[in-house]
């Protein structure tokens, strides 16, 4: 091989360097688009990889970039025109198998165009990251297969109505309960959001269709199913379309998806499911539901207010049969307990100890709690006697005061707490002066939070009471000294109480007859207090004494613990035998409705050491009693319990007077029959 040099070399080479790089360019654009075509049918590629790559390399070293960028554009258009037709094949009208079918072609399409783009990609990588990406405003080789599938497959109208059809077919089989093919959907749901159309193509009708499905839903199962059922429905459908969203649904879907099921099956029916199963649902305490409809209705609007209004509605009602139910009045006070720790118990558990919960519910208590006034009061303070009593099996201390502090709780509603304090006082006295006080300890802690709920006016004369029997016992100690001194010792064991009138409730003086023996001991002390105590008066109060008496009947001695005005009586029985009630109040000068009361407990009770004549339950004029003499019993001491005074709507007058009096309560001034707690 010779070249021969021409005089003037640099025209030769002008004049034939083009023409080389012209059949350069061409040859290796045709191995390319050879290439190219392989990748679009599936087929082999006659050429290696490696030099596919270089010859694009080559190709834009001659600043052919641009025709190259053309022409690959225009292949790949060319290719993507060509796949429509078999979609058109599908018939307008087709079952689901059709569907399928058409959703399963469609995917494989979209698979094949990106596993080839990515292919092609590759081989006119250096294009892309020169020419391509040196020019803005040209899209990338991917870039551009989305462009020309969106273009020429997607946005063919019929066949994007198909597509979307069909998925939303197979989303409505998959919430009816049928098996599909998951990542079918996924894939095609990901065509559409990469070719950017998943918003208007897809995601708007599938919001109405969801829309249309369970408004339709809400309205049939609200009707067909009781609430926890239904509840217990809805946190399983949200459950279903959370994982779609995590399955196969575009992430920007979530929140109008979500928000769309919540209004149709939980915020179209607020209202109608509360009235309908709200109160099932907290007298049956159940509290995994009442969680869940706190949970469900915490997601949409005017949810957890609506359930809030209920919540407190339903406690002033339950609440208000409570107390407004005179046949209840036994169990009043142990109900509401019951009732408070059911609450707390709902609002701690099942609505996250929400502070508008809680406060609505304590707003709730405090209303129905003084619908009406006093009673609760009163039997708040007998429910605390009955636990602070001797005798009271049922708590250890620690559980003493656990009930003591729920007590608490219920007494802070009370508007009246003078009506507790009155009734609290005289319950407290009996239990300070017939020494049936269960604890000390438990009787302190009480008034330390009475002190600590109304502070210390309220309790000063309280204090005073534990003040009076403390300096009683000093006062004793040196009386039983001082009697030792004096000649003729009694017989009887005097024990005295001295009470400030200030602080213990009023009590109706009485006269009564005491044996000789019983004044003589009264004198002997008047005699040695008033020698200690000059100026003071004493005032002795028969209703409050008690005694312990010694008796004999024919299965042998006991001890019988009665109160003073059942020892005047039984006493008469030491100087005969028998005797008419008319006999007995002259010979005690008891009060006849109080000398009823004592015979009946004497005769009538479960300790009948009295018989009377005729038999009967009550007490009348032409009664005649005798001793029992064959009176049995399993213990040695017996306390034979006093008949209670029922008070009367008299007793609770003469009360609310001295409330007025001492400017607790005040009259209404338009409606005299009604009255005001003074705070």
């Amino acid at each position: 091989q010779c070249l021969v040099i021409p005089i003037r070399p640099c025209n030769y080479v002008s004049l034939y360097l083009p023409k080389l790089a012209e059949n350069y360019t061409e040859d290796t654009w045709l191995k390319l688009r050879d290439a190219v075509s392989a990748i679009q049918n599936s087929t082999s590629i006659k050429y290696n990889l490696e030099e596919l790559y270089q010859a694009v390399e080559n190709l834009c070293s001659y600043k052919v970039s641009p025709t190259l960028y053309k022409q690959l554009r225009q292949v790949c258009e060319d290719h993507v025109q060509a796949q429509i037709k078999q979609f058109r094949e599908y018939p307008l009208f087709c079952n689901s198998l059709d569907n399928l079918s058409f959703l399963k072609r469609m995917n494989r399409c979209w698979q094949d165009h990106c596993r080839q783009t990515i292919m092609i990609r590759s081989i006119f990588l250096f294009l892309d990251r020169t020419y391509v990406l040196q020019n803005s405003l040209l899209p990338s080789i991917w870039d551009t297969g989305l462009e020309l599938f969106r273009t020429h497959i997607v946005s063919d109208t019929a066949v994007q109505k198909r597509t979307v059809d069909g998925i939303l077919e197979q989303i409505e089989l998959e919430r009816n309960g049928e098996t599909v093919d998951r990542s079918l959907i996924r894939s095609l749901l990901g065509m559409l959001s990469d070719l950017q159309v998943y918003k208007e193509s897809f995601e708007e009708r599938f919001l109405i269709e969801t829309n249309r499905l369970y408004a339709a839903e809400g309205q049939r199962l609200t009707q067909e199913r009781d609430v926890p059922e239904y509840l217990h429905h809805v946190a399983h459908r949200l459950e279903e379309e959370n994982d779609r969203i995590m399955s196969y649904l575009d992430q920007s879907t979530q929140k109008p998806l979500i928000n769309c099921v919540e209004k149709q099956l939980l915020g179209e029916h607020i209202t109608a499911m509360l009235q309908k199963g709200l109160r099932t649902l907290l007298d049956e305490n159940r509290v995994t539901e009442l969680g869940l409809l706190y949970q469900l209705f915490s997601k949409v609007k005017g949810g957890l207010p609506t359930l809030l209004q209920f919540w407190r509605d339903y406690i002033k009602s339950f609440g208000g049969e409570i107390v407004c139910t005179p046949e209840k009045d036994k169990d009043m006070v142990q109900d509401l307990l019951d009732f408070k720790d059911k609450m707390d118990n709902v609002a701690q558990m099942c609505f996250t100890r929400s502070e508008g919960f809680i406060n609505a519910m304590k707003e709730a208590f405090e209303t129905f709690i003084n619908k009406r006034p006093n009673k609760p009061a009163e039997l708040i303070a007998k429910y605390v006697d009955s636990k602070l009593r001797a005798g009271n099996k049922e708590a250890t201390e620690e559980e003493l005061e656990r009930i003591l502090d729920k007590i608490m709780i219920i007494f802070r509603f009370i508007h009246g707490k003078d009506v507790f304090e009155a009734f609290y006082k005289k319950d407290l006295a009996k239990r300070l002066l017939v020494g049936k006080s269960a604890s000390v300890d438990a009787e302190k802690s009480m008034l330390s939070k009475l002190k600590h709920e109304c502070g210390a006016a309220f309790t000063s004369k309280l204090e005073g009471m534990f003040k009076d029997m403390e300096l009683s016992k000093d006062i004793m100690i040196q009386f039983k000294q001082y009697i030792q001194n004096q000649s003729g010792p009694s017989n009887i064991e005097l024990t005295v109480n001295i009470l400030t009138m200030g602080y213990w409730p009023s009590y109706i003086p009485m006269e009564v007859h005491l044996p000789p023996e019983m004044v003589k001991l009264q004198e002997v002390f008047k005699l040695f207090y008033l020698g200690k105590h000059s100026g003071r008066k004493l005032q002795w109060q028969p209703t409050l004494g008690h005694a312990v008496l010694k008796a004999e009947f024919k299965e042998g001695k006991k001890e019988l613990q009665v109160s003073l005005f059942q020892t005047l009586v039984l006493l008469m029985f030491n100087e005969g035998e028998e005797f008419s009630m008319d006999d007995i109040r002259a010979a005690t000068g008891i009060e006849e409705e109080e000398l009823r009361r004592t015979l009946q407990s004497l005769a009538c009770g479960k300790a009948r050491v009295l018989n009377k004549n005729p038999r009967g339950k009550d007490v009348e004029d032409g009664d005649r009693f005798n001793f029992n003499n064959d009176f049995k019993h399993k213990l040695f001491r017996i306390k034979i319990n006093q008949i209670q005074m029922k008070e009367t709507p008299g007793d609770l007058k003469k009360r609310i007077e001295s409330l007025i009096d001492r400017d607790y309560m005040e009259r209404d001034k338009e409606t005299p029959n009604q009255y005001h707690y003074v705070a």
